[in-house]
């Protein structure tokens, strides 16, 4: 049976260049932005002088869906009407150790039918897409739009009138600078621009940018959706472009080149996803394969990837439906597993913008920050304030400084490991030595303060927080491993095993389980985070604890998953998956991991992946489109093997 998605990733490139379906049926609702902000489409297709609708709400009869079906990098749907079949398929190419695929801001829609009653059929279809996908607030930002040919390719570009290119930051925001353009090939091409009535009456008509073609029986139609945002990200007052323009590409470029090489790059799109799909059925299930197929493309179009002025990747995630902060520490610290087995550098990318930040004069303390800026300008940490002497205050009482130190020193770890590469550990090894520090001086029993889980409020004594000190204590041991420092390696390693045998006699339940803090008695939380004890081989954490912890997660877990810890019933589905790794055999993992799929396959709440839901009705609790579901792979990460140091 095949998961059925929450939502549907149609196009997704950056956390603003996004299009997903909320429906079953792609005629059922129009497209959405992953903020639930309508991104308004409309897919035509005129079978015999009969037209039919196969995309989004427009007032035409639709075509029967037979099929819904994706892959890590496509979306596929069939339809059925007037005596053919339609089969449309949803591109986006983000290879991600190719950075110009992963960045090349082109998504393609590759239309074929075949002839259901054996006659022959003349079909033509048409795309158009509302002036949503370039502005932020409909009726209230004017847009300009035009049409252009470049050999036997038509393209229609539409953009806002006043082109304030990266002039704001948040959250629940839709990019509106930089152009979308809809293009299609061949002499039966054609685009327009066309005011059309819909929806709310109240609302003035919309510009839409459309594009039309025959499509041919033998080679169908091919379209593509490209979007120049022209600069996107600040990084410290310095304006970035993207990877794929860093050296002047033409948008327009680029598009002629997408469609010379959609075959090769469907091919390299077809090896990645049979070999994600079997690769992650042998790790954990083919379940859990499915999971990491709708993960996948979510989690790096919550990035944006651009370069330094030293040329160095720098790889911004956003905290979507969060609080928008740009390279957030414990975002990226449940990302990392898929990004470690897939091409580590981009873990470096991650940290880069903490690193640099943390030199700063605007950060004086002895913790890691949370974060480097809120998306896209990337010119320091807003999760407080710290105007005044009592913003200040605020600023210390928001942050996670055991959380965030325990983070960048196991990315740090990891992401060596994984590249073989020790740079930028070497290069910021006194920061690391600071934080490792603070871990040994504050980690083994934390004050009251915040931890990733941050919405469930501050806590003192915090069990899971005393682990990820420890792991943290481990990471930068292995630093010094891989420096050649084996004493030091073998000083830390011992630290952190004193760690972990004083941690379970203070954290111990009466019945061998573990609680949620130290003072609490009959308590339970996910201990994700010794995780990284298991993948290292570390073994720090005896094998005894951990499996009479993973034992009693049984008598816990609801219909839709394991509670997060004993004072809700919502779950987080990334530590969920962390904490299902913990078991030690493919069925026991298995049993923990079905139930989330059976959350997504069920949920209600049709948006891109949620990461926190309730386990009693699989609803949303907060949370979407966020790029932590990349810690879906820690799984597959440990399957490989690749973290092992011994």
């Amino acid at each position: 049976m095949k998961l059925r998605p929450p939502a549907v990733p149609l196009i997704t490139v950056d956390p603003y260049f996004s299009v997903w379906s909320p429906a079953d049926r792609l005629t059922d609702s129009e497209p959405h932005h992953w903020t639930g902000r309508p991104n308004t489409a409309i897919g035509l297709v005129t079978i015999d002088g009969e037209t039919f609708r196969f995309l989004g709400k427009y007032d035409v009869p639709e075509m029967k869906q037979t099929k819904r079906d994706f892959t890590a990098l496509s979306t596929e749907y069939r339809f059925e009407a007037a005596g053919i079949e339609l089969t449309a398929l949803f591109t986006t190419p983000l290879l991600i150790d190719d950075y110009y695929y992963l960045t090349r801001p082109i998504s393609y829609l590759k239309l074929s039918y075949k002839s259901l009653d054996k006659k022959e059929h003349d079909v033509k279809v048409k795309i158009a897409f509302s002036e949503e996908i370039c502005i932020n607030l409909r009726a209230s930002e004017p847009v300009t739009a035009s049409t252009f040919a470049t050999n036997d390719i038509k393209s229609a570009r539409i953009g806002s009138r006043d082109q304030k290119i990266l002039a704001c930051d948040g959250d629940d925001i839709r990019i509106n600078w930089g152009y979308f353009y809809i293009s299609t090939k061949g002499q039966s091409a054609s685009t327009s621009i066309e005011k059309l009535a819909y929806g709310d009456s109240a609302l003035p008509e919309m510009t839409f940018v459309s594009a039309e073609n025959v499509i041919c029986p033998e080679c169908g139609a091919l379209f593509t959706f490209a979007y120049d945002d022209i600069e996107s990200i600040v990084y410290f007052g310095e304006h970035l472009k993207s990877y794929w323009n860093k050296d002047g590409a033409k948008i327009t470029d680029e598009i002629v080149k997408a469609f010379g090489d959609y075959d090769e790059v469907l091919a390299k799109c077809k090896v990645f996803d049979d070999k994600l799909f079997l690769d992650a059925t042998r790790a954990g299930g083919e379940k859990y394969a499915e999971i990491l197929e709708l993960s996948y493309r979510q989690a790096c179009a919550a990035h944006k990837l651009v370069l330094d002025k030293n040329g160095d990747i720098l790889y911004i995630s956003k905290e979507c439906f969060s609080n928008g902060c740009a390279a957030t520490v414990d975002v990226s610290y449940p990302s990392i597993p898929m990004f470690l087995l897939y091409n580590p550098e981009l873990v470096h990318g991650m940290m880069r913008p903490i690193y640099k930040f943390s030199r700063t004069d605007m950060w004086e303390y002895d913790f890691a920050p949370h974060d480097a800026g809120r998306y896209p300008w990337v010119n320091g940490q807003v999760y407080g304030l710290r105007d005044t002497e009592e913003g200040r205050k605020l600023l210390h009482k928001y942050q996670m400084p055991v959380e965030e130190c325990g983070n960048m020193l196991v990315m740090a770890a990891s992401a060596a490991i994984a590249s073989g590469d020790t740079s930028l550990a070497k290069e910021n090894l006194d920061l690391l030595e600071a934080w490792v520090k603070y871990l040994f001086e504050n980690g083994r029993d934390p004050e009251n303060q915040l931890c990733t889980d941050d919405f469930a409020g501050h806590l003192a004594h915090n069990c899971n927080l005393s682990l990820k000190a420890i792991s943290g204590i481990l990471g930068l041991g292995i630093i010094y491993k891989l420096l050649g420092d084996e004493a030091k390696f073998e000083e830390y390693k011992n630290i952190a095993r004193e760690m972990s045998l004083d941690w379970i006699e203070r954290a111990k339940n009466e019945d061998g389980s573990f609680r949620l803090a130290f003072d609490r008695e009959g308590t339970f939380s996910m201990k994700y985070n010794i995780i990284w004890d298991k993948l290292f081989g570390t073994n720090v954490m005896p094998k005894a604890a951990i499996n009479a912890e993973v034992a009693s997660y049984r008598r816990k877990m609801n219909k839709y998953g394991l509670p997060l810890d004993n004072r809700s019933l919502y779950t987080k589905s990334d530590w969920l998956i962390w904490t299902a790794t913990l078991a030690d055999s493919k069925d026991d993992f298995m049993e923990m991991v079905e139930p989330l799929w059976e959350a997504y396959n069920a949920s209600e709440s049709r948006v891109p992946l949620t990461d926190w839901y309730w386990t009693h009705s699989a609803t949303m609790r907060g949370f979407r489109h966020r790029t932590v579901v990349a810690g879906h792979w820690i799984k597959l990460l440990e399957y490989s093997e690749k973290m092992k140091i011994n």
